[in-house]
């Protein structure tokens, strides 16, 4: 039975016995990773995650492991709290793969320095790395309630000067962040719509592709109606 004294090899010993090789052939057709794949799905990721709970030198050695599905449970018992700066970076030189980044930007937006860290990941040239600041900001504006507008609103132009990057994970991460502070309040809407416009007129085609399809989703009268403030 795995729990909160389970350590790493036990762990991961328990994740090699449901390996399903039929699973790993779905996730690479989703983009995901599997070279160290087990092809387990998350939300049984997520509920071995809630039973041995969180512990920071454990969760370091299921990363160190390099599988897939052991970075996803480290990512999930981690405590932010206990995370530094060099640690997350020594994390985000490992990503390789949109979903462990998507996943892990929601930890980072829970440390007391995030803000901090998209400033620095969008300036990255490795693409996951560069994608994660986008991710976080597109978690953040979800996920971080007690933030202020403006924050976000502050972000439209580092998404306008990454909004060239024409690397998949970048423009989509970028897209992801631009829709979402459309959405998260009227006042972000009014300050994200023409940007969108902007970036649709662009003659950049990411830029272009990031604009016409945001602004599809910011100009539709339902969204709109849902907005707060």
């Amino acid at each position: 039975m795995i729990g909160p004294s389970s350590s790493a090899e036990d762990i991961i010993a328990h994740l090699r016995t449901m390996r399903s090789e039929e699973n790993i052939t779905g996730m690479a057709r989703f983009g995901i990773a599997t070279e160290n794949a087990l092809g387990i799905g998350n939300p049984v990721i997520q509920k071995i995650a809630k039973a041995v709970g969180r512990n920071q030198p454990r969760a370091s050695a299921l990363w160190q492991s390099g599988i897939r599905e052991a970075r996803l449970l480290a990512i999930w018992t981690f405590d932010p709290a206990q995370l530094s700066r060099d640690d997350i970076r020594r994390l985000a030189a490992d990503f390789n793969s949109w979903e462990i980044v998507d996943a892990a930007a929601d930890l980072l937006t829970e440390t007391p320095f995030w803000r901090e860290l998209v400033e620095e990941f969008a300036k990255d040239e490795r693409e996951f790395v560069r994608r994660t600041a986008f991710a976080m900001i597109a978690g953040a504006t979800v996920h971080n309630k007690k933030e202020p507008d403006e924050t976000f609103i502050a972000w439209l132009a580092l998404i306008e000067r990454y909004a060239v990057d024409p690397r998949n994970f970048v423009k989509k991460a970028v897209n992801w962040a631009l829709r979402n502070i459309g959405k998260r309040s009227r006042k972000c809407h009014d300050h994200t719509l023409p940007l969108a416009e902007r970036l649709a007129e662009s003659g950049d085609p990411s830029a272009r592709w990031i604009g016409k399809d945001a602004q599809r989703e910011l100009r539709d009268p339902k969204r709109i109606a849902k907005l707060k403030g």
